[in-house]
């Protein structure tokens, strides 16, 4: 099953809406549906309660409401990926989740200026859009302040989106703002180590919000479920930034495995078991006159039934749609395509040759020993 669906297009970047984004929507138009409309709140009207009488109203409100907030989440993100886009980095996708958005970028930029622009242009979009709706709300109260249904509406979108923008500013990943910090530190220190300060400022602000929402009870549920998410982000941000920069200036000819175990097309599936079962490798190149025609793996063979793997050819059972690598790709290439599409080896092919493979493993393998070199460094 699929974690993401995908919803559309902007600036040629697909969007998904992540699971998470599904199972939130409803609560958050919940909250903004019953939340106090009184202008007088010391919070301004955050909701539509003034519309009990019409619960049809009240909830489809809190539901526009909702999905406004959404978009302007949405327009954060793709502020980001137009300043990354013109910068010559790619971003594979926009995907909204639990607790707002991020854009996948296919490499980590690596010039602090570049990093700094990127990272505060979101919170200023949404700092901007908050200070539009302001100028509504408190420039117009006669059209807005007696209203129980705009009224609340420009509010709302006024207070999210300032809120959104001051709390992606603070310096603490995986929020805006300790990618901030990591660019300015990274312009006085080796980039990893700026990454783990900057990481390191995000899990102590995690456990503070963790504390504060254990401290509040039951009504710090939400604080502890971001606390947990905002520790996790910030971890994976490390392990993926130390990744790429141990790998940089890797090629794939160096990590690769040259002697490649290859199956003929024509041999049965029972002699395909046995060459796993003998060489201890659940995958192998699949070769027809010498060239490459496929890959075959363990859970290809086993979908054979058992009375049927004598007569059942390589061939009938491989994968034809082959991943694979050129010898001068960089490593960091292999394991953006073995982590996404879910692969456990990638063929690499000097022309129609079979020149080796890389696995998952090799590169567990090789990360730990480049990062062990590069450390001495």
């Amino acid at each position: 099953m699929k974690s993401s669906l995908k919803i559309g297009s902007v600036l040629g970047i697909p969007v998904r809406l992540h699971v998470t984004f599904l199972l939130i929507l409803p609560l958050i138009a919940y909250m903004l549906a019953v939340g106090p409309t009184d202008p007088g709140y010391p919070f301004g009207p955050l909701g539509f309660s003034a519309l009990s009488d019409n619960m049809l109203l009240q909830f489809g409100l809190g539901t526009l409401a909702a999905i406004l907030l959404f978009v302007c989440v949405l327009v954060h993100e793709v502020a980001h990926s137009y300043v990354a886009k013109r910068n010559g980095i790619k971003i594979s996708d926009i995907t909204l989740y639990l607790f707002g958005g991020v854009s996948a970028m296919e490499e980590v930029p690596r010039n602090p200026s570049v990093e700094l622009v990127m990272a505060f242009v979101g919170p200023l979009t949404s700092l901007t859009i908050g200070v539009f709706f302001g100028a509504l709300w408190f420039g117009l109260p006669q059209l807005f302040w007696g209203s129980p249904t705009i009224g609340p509406l420009v509010y709302l979108m006024f207070y999210l989106n300032i809120a959104l923008g001051i709390f992606n500013i603070l310096p603490a990943f995986p929020m805006d703002g300790g990618r901030v910090l990591r660019s300015i530190l990274a312009m006085r220190m080796p980039y990893i180590q700026a990454t783990r300060i900057a990481v390191g400022f995000g899990k102590l602000f995690a456990y503070l919000m963790g504390i504060l929402g254990l401290l509040m009870g039951l009504n710090g549920i939400w604080f502890i479920i971001i606390a947990f998410f905002i520790y996790i982000a910030a971890g994976e941000e490390e392990r993926s930034t130390i990744t790429s920069v141990v790998l940089d200036g890797v090629k794939v000819r160096e990590i690769m495995t040259k002697d490649v175990d290859t199956v003929d097309a024509g041999a049965s599936v029972a002699d395909l078991l046995k060459t796993m079962f003998e060489k201890k490798h659940l995958g192998y190149p699949v070769v027809e006159g010498g060239r490459m025609v496929g890959i075959v793996s363990l859970s290809d063979a086993v979908k054979v039934p058992e009375d049927r793997r004598g007569v059942t050819k390589v061939g009938d059972v491989m994968t034809r749609n082959v991943i694979t690598l050129k010898p001068d790709d960089d490593a960091s290439e292999a394991l953006q395509r073995i982590s996404k599409f879910r692969i456990g080896r990638l063929v690499v092919l000097d022309g129609e040759r079979i020149a080796g493979i890389v696995s998952r493993s090799d590169l567990v393998r090789d990360l730990e020993l480049y990062g062990t070199l590069k450390g001495k460094k």
